[in-house]
């Protein structure tokens, strides 16, 4: 019974992880970016770079929906600060497409990152927490960068066609649920294609030395040190020996093995060694992640343990991270009073030095904490100073139109929202905050043309859709509201039906 249970949620939330370069990197072949041959013609018919981005938004729509996609403004906002640090010493990995990188998190205690179509970069909440230090974390997300600018995954359907990537996908889930059942992850494998895995896993050994080397060329650029991607794999490498008696000996084959390692040495030896300091944000975040990490009362406790402890030491970086731990903990256990009391340690251990900038997420955390003590005119204070400093936080736009609505400043959210969505088009969470500022109005059509935009952007067209003629329905649809119903109806169709076209050749 509760191995049936553990394979409904492995294969629930991994299904859609069947075109990933694979949990350990199942990629190709080396490519063009940096200085390498660029790809043939026959190669880049299968799979153009603007291909390669819907096919990536296709799977991130998947993956955003899973109850492990860790939707946090202050984790995501930290993660993707970090991959622009790396992107702008080395703008080149961004393409000939120009890539808009995005970096997430899931919930996985496992050490894990892993690379998807078009600069969707993940990384497990497990690996985030592993991480020593931040050229260790950095580490890892470069050389996840190395694969989508070497575009191993267009070049593997290049070399393969898209039918052996069915075959991976039995490969992946079988992994998966051996940890669970290892008689149920062999039934699932025994129904892939052998042959064809081990041509992938053949390719993906080139793939892998490969996005080291950008990796290492990253790492240098932007200033981090190269001995942390050495560091880190070294203790991927002991820590997959802990899976040997559950995995299959292709995967436990898996090329995270000492020649790599010895590579990445050889590469770095005659580099000048450069002591780079942590960021306060890097041991914040983490905080934040073991928290986020666990779904139990029992771990939310051993976490406040934890940060008791981190507070021990008694040095800056613990200090700001164990107090503000502990806040979160607090806040999570519905004591907001308890949780600012530690946000105001947090604060006071992080001035001291004279930082160069602030932490975004003390920030946010103090945002929240006025909200859920219901001190909303508070809160709209807190967030207004946070907007001067974080300007371009996204979380913190977001808490700001929260203490709004609170502060029943419906017209003042709206206002500001209309500014938002011009600017970010494509983020969903803007148009729901939007929905909510035209009910808080009273204006209904207002309302569903913004839930739909939503539901939209988030993939779910047929429900954008319904919104739509309820918009249509409402009774305060004017003659302008009705035009642009007609208008995105009409998009929204046409992409409704190329949808249900590709599910039909897929099926």
């Amino acid at each position: 019974m509760v191995q049936a249970a553990c394979l409904a949620v492995v294969v629930h939330r991994f299904l859609f992880l069947f075109l990933l370069v694979g949990l350990w990197h199942f990629a190709a072949v080396p490519a063009h970016a940096q200085g390498l041959p660029n790809l043939g013609d026959t190669e880049r018919e299968e799979l153009s770079p603007i291909m390669e981005r819907k096919l990536g938004e296709q799977i991130m729509r998947q993956i955003r929906r899973n109850r492990d996609y860790l939707d946090d403004a202050p984790t995501q906002e930290y993660l993707n600060n970090l991959g622009a640090t790396l992107l702008a010493a080395r703008p080149d990995a961004r393409g000939e497409a120009q890539y808009d990188y995005f970096f997430f998190v899931v919930r996985d205690p496992m050490l894990n990152a892993f690379a998807l179509p078009g600069g969707f970069i993940g990384a497990h909440s497990g690996l985030i927490l592993a991480a020593q230090n931040e050229s260790e974390l950095a580490s890892v997300m470069a050389h996840e960068i190395g694969h989508v600018a070497q575009r191993h995954i267009a070049r593997m359907l290049g070399k393969q066609r898209q039918d052996m990537l069915i075959p991976l996908a039995g490969m992946i889930l079988g992994a998966l649920t051996a940890t669970a059942s290892p008689d149920a992850g062999i039934g699932i494998m025994m129904g892939s294609q052998g042959l064809a895995m081990q041509r992938q896993l053949n390719f993906s050994r080139e793939a892998e030395r490969e996005a080291d080397r950008i990796g290492v060329d990253i790492l240098r650029d932007a200033g981090y040190e190269t001995a942390g991607m050495i560091q880190f794999f070294g203790r991927l490498q002991q820590a997959s020996r802990g899976y040997n008696d559950t995995l299959p000996a292709y995967l436990r084959s898996h090329p995270l093995t000492s020649e790599r390692i010895a590579d990445i040495e050889a590469r770095t030896r005659d580099l000048r060694y450069r002591q780079r300091a942590d960021s306060l944000d890097f041991p914040v975040i983490q905080a934040r992640v073991r928290i986020l990490q666990t779904n139990s009362a029992q771990g939310l406790l051993d976490a406040e343990e934890s940060f008791k402890r981190q507070v021990e030491q008694k040095t800056r970086p613990a200090l700001v991270a164990g107090n503000y731990g502990l806040a979160v903990v607090a806040l999570r256990q519905g004591n907001p009073s308890k949780a600012e009391t530690y946000l105001d340690k947090a604060r006071a251990a992080a001035k001291e030095g004279a930082p160069k900038k602030g932490v975004a997420a003390l920030a946010n955390l103090a945002i929240e904490v006025r909200l859920a003590a219901h001190q909303n005119t508070a809160a709209v204070e807190e967030a207004e100073i946070a907007r001067r400093q974080f300007p371009l936080s996204r979380g913190i736009a977001l808490q700001y139109v929260d203490a709004l609505l609170a502060s029943q400043r419906a017209d003042d959210a709206v206002r500001f929202l209309r500014d938002q969505v011009t600017l970010y088009r494509s983020e969903p969470q803007l148009h729901d905050r939007l929905a909510r500022a035209y009910a808080d109005q009273g204006k209904q059509a207002l309302q569903h043309l913004a839930l739909a935009e939503a539901y939209a952007l988030r993939g779910s067209l047929p429900a954008a859709l319904d919104q739509l003629g309820i918009a249509r329905r409402a009774p305060d649809a004017t003659f302008y509201d009705q035009s642009i119903i007609d208008s995105r109806e009409r998009e929204m169709k046409a992409q409704r039906l190329e949808e249900l076209k590709q599910e039909k050749e897929r099926s």
